[in-house]
């Protein structure tokens, strides 16, 4: 078994009831008897609704330190942001060591607190070599998933993560990680970046849209996502304006259902997924929304877009890449 580097960075496993107050990163892993070759990190203390991408790239440069120095890694927050956080650290740390984050969904104080017993799994995913080359791993509740797959499902279930179209990659069976699935097609493209100061736009549409948020993303925001309708639709009116933002900047077409990627050629009626991409959108494919906008957010940070245009093509096969999804 490997050495583990832990980032605490706070959420509801370091709770000390309903308040603002939180527990320090040695009192999180204070009694799970973790083994000597364990380095704590406690990097923050807040819920992960107030983590800003500020924070997300210290992490990532800390994590690339640690895993550079032949160490697993576990990273521990709140789940409220959790999926976005894995999906982020997948695409800035490129490495074959694991990478595990994990949470809590029940505070220290309440019946049943989950926190012990996901961070003992997510400590042995860490450590194993088996986890090896599986990119960054969401681990809760036993399950080990993929994180550009996992999502939060729940507001309140212990087991609220899940990767809805595939299932977990494995599970934790008596302290031991047992990897049953590997993703057929790794989510590393290439050596990507966080540019804090970047701004990528999430619009989520519904019934009777008029499109009147689409007018707050011009010249505020360097992208758009669209969590569209259904397979990647939209109200015939907003083609338009979606079309003329498109022209300006990396519009990437989503979809809000939580599972299942967005087609391309079923429908070609005014506003179907055929006429917003010929419009110049760019297919999420089995990415959802919120890390549509990850992805998005990092190749503008890589240079895949400028005040002069956008490299649309390189855009749309870094979505296309994830599009192989499949596990093997």
């Amino acid at each position: 078994m490997g050495r583990v580097t832990v980032f605490t960075l706070g959420g509801t496993i370091s709770a000390r009831g309903g308040d603002a107050a939180r527990m320090t990163g040695q009192e999180v892993l204070a009694g799970l008897g973790a083994p000597a070759d364990v380095a704590l990190r406690d990097f923050r203390r807040v819920p992960s609704s107030t983590l800003s991408f500020e924070d997300l790239a210290a992490l990532a440069d800390e994590v690339r330190e640690a895993v550079a120095d032949g160490s697993g890694v576990v990273v521990v927050q709140g789940t409220d942001t959790l999926e976005e956080t894995a999906f982020l650290l997948d695409l800035l740390c490129t490495t074959e060591q694991p990478i595990a984050v994990t949470g809590a969904m029940r505070r220290p104080d309440l019946p049943g607190a989950d926190g012990p017993a996901n961070l003992a799994a997510a400590l042995a995913v860490a450590a194993d070599p088996a986890c090896r080359n599986l990119g960054v791993l969401v681990v809760l509740a036993d399950e080990i998933h993929a994180a550009r797959l996992a999502r939060k499902t729940h507001t309140t279930s212990v087991a609220t993560f899940a990767s809805p179209g595939a299932g977990p990659l494995g599970a934790v069976v008596e302290g031991e990680p047992r990897i049953l699935l590997r993703p057929a097609v790794p989510t590393r493209l290439c050596s990507l970046k966080l540019d804090p100061s970047v701004r990528v736009a999430l619009v989520t549409l519904s019934l009777g849209d008029r499109g009147e948020l689409l007018d707050a993303v011009d010249d505020r925001f360097q992208g758009l996502v669209v969590a569209a309708l259904g397979g990647g639709h939209a109200p015939a009116p907003l083609v338009e304006p979606l079309a003329d933002l498109a022209r300006r900047i990396p519009v990437v077409l989503a979809s809000r259902t939580g599972g299942g990627a967005t087609l391309t050629d079923t429908y070609r009626s005014p506003g179907s997924e055929h006429d917003l991409l010929h419009h110049g959108l760019i297919p999420a494919g089995p990415l959802d929304p919120a890390k549509a906008r990850i992805l998005l957010h990092t190749l503008i940070s890589s240079g895949a877009a400028a005040p002069t245009g956008y490299d649309r093509p390189r855009i749309t096969a870094a979505f296309a890449h994830l599009n192989g999804s499949g596990l093997a």
